[in-house]
């Protein structure tokens, strides 16, 4: 299995791309009850976070 591209920056930079991704996933999930978090990784670098909440509704 190759390595993933980074898109040809330093290591330290992919490192702190990398650590910035994994806490915009965290805040993504802290509070959602239900739902689901998506990202879009270009060129092996997470460019968006989608979030899309579920809220049920109580019957009448």
């Amino acid at each position: 299995m190759s390595e993933p591209k980074t898109g040809g920056g330093n290591p330290g930079e992919s490192e702190r791309h990398l650590e910035e991704s994994i806490a915009s996933v965290r805040e993504a999930l802290t509070g959602l009850r239900y739902g689901s978090v998506q990202l879009t990784v270009h060129e092996g670098r997470v460019v968006q976070i989608d979030v899309t909440e579920k809220r049920r509704l109580k019957p009448n």
